[in-house]
């Protein structure tokens, strides 16, 4: 079988192991939400090792990997992926951590663990599917990571905001982006207008190859400039899904309907981001990049 080849700005060349391959990803819609998500739950629970699992990350990151090359495929991030977010926790030691689709819980596990070695304190692990949700806090406490993961359920604009409203979310140090494609650029402008996007704010958007997401990337990597001309012309948030495929603008139509994406918040242009993509490879070894996206400063407004 033959290798897969990427590379980083400044990086050198890497091969994709095509011996930790997950089983391929389905092409139709059926490579989620069928089931396999509480099987994978069952899996972990009836598996040989579980007891080495208990307050043991790793161990259960190897038990999903585990149900992902011999059983199904999973949309995880992976751990080619998982490296290069992790080795950023290492590098900024974020305080508080964000992510925008739990899914099963692959990157809370493996993140979260980052975080807290790097002596990290809250982890907000935010998805929508409340059955998704449920595995996730399952296998958190089989991974005794619960003193600092914490699971959000419901539709991310309205979890941000409900934290922020609470209080309990004031500043965000790293966001992972991982949830519905036109929902990136979206919930990067809600944060913004709630001012939990500042300077020294790091994003690492996944999946920026593999489907692809061209509103977002133009948008982090816009001039301030650019970004104030198309505030001033009434640019809506970031309600765009060109160069999005369909099969993922409508990812999770069957279960939830129509997506209504809020157009009401407008985000702050006068944030100034720095932005490069990281190449890797998808679980599978197709290749796919992580954005990363670090806010260097806010412009003053023009008198």
């Amino acid at each position: 079988m033959a290798n897969h080849t990427a590379q980083s700005d400044g990086a050198i060349d890497s091969k994709f192991d095509e011996n930790k391959a997950y089983v391929a990803q389905e092409e139709d819609s059926s490579f989620f939400d069928d089931g396999r998500e509480i099987a994978l739950l069952h899996f972990v629970y009836a598996h040989s090792e579980i007891d080495q699992m208990r307050n043991n990350p790793e161990k259960v990151l190897e038990a999903i990997d585990e149900y992902g090359r011999t059983k199904k495929y999973l949309m995880n991030v992976g751990d080619d992926k998982g490296k290069i977010v992790c080795d950023l926790i290492t590098k900024e030691k974020p305080q508080t951590m964000v992510e925008l689709g739990g899914y099963v819980g692959y990157s809370a596990l493996l993140f979260g663990a980052a975080m807290r070695k790097a002596g990290g304190e809250r982890y907000y692990s935010l998805e929508r599917n409340p059955e998704f949700a449920a595995v996730i806090l399952a296998l958190v406490q089989l991974a005794g990571l619960d003193d600092v993961v914490r699971v959000i359920v419901g539709p991310s604009d309205a979890s941000i905001k409900r934290l922020y409203d609470a209080d309990v979310l004031k500043r965000i140090d790293l966001m992972f982006l991982d949830h519905y494609k036109p929902a990136y650029t979206t919930d990067l402008k809600l944060c913004e207008y709630l001012g939990l996007i500042q300077p020294g704010t790091v994003l690492a958007a996944d999946n920026v190859i593999k489907p692809g997401n061209p509103p977002y990337l133009e948008y982090v990597r816009s001039s301030v400039e650019e970004k104030r001309k198309a505030f001033a012309k009434g640019a809506s948030n970031g309600v765009k899904d060109s160069g999005i495929d369909e099969r993922w603008q409508n990812q999770y139509k069957k279960r939830e309907g129509e997506e209504k994406l809020s157009s009401d918040v407008k985000g702050n242009p006068n944030l100034v981001y720095d932005s490069q993509l990281v190449n890797s490879y998808e679980p599978t070894g197709v290749p796919d990049g992580i954005e990363i996206t670090r806010c260097t400063r806010e412009e003053a407004i023009p008198a």
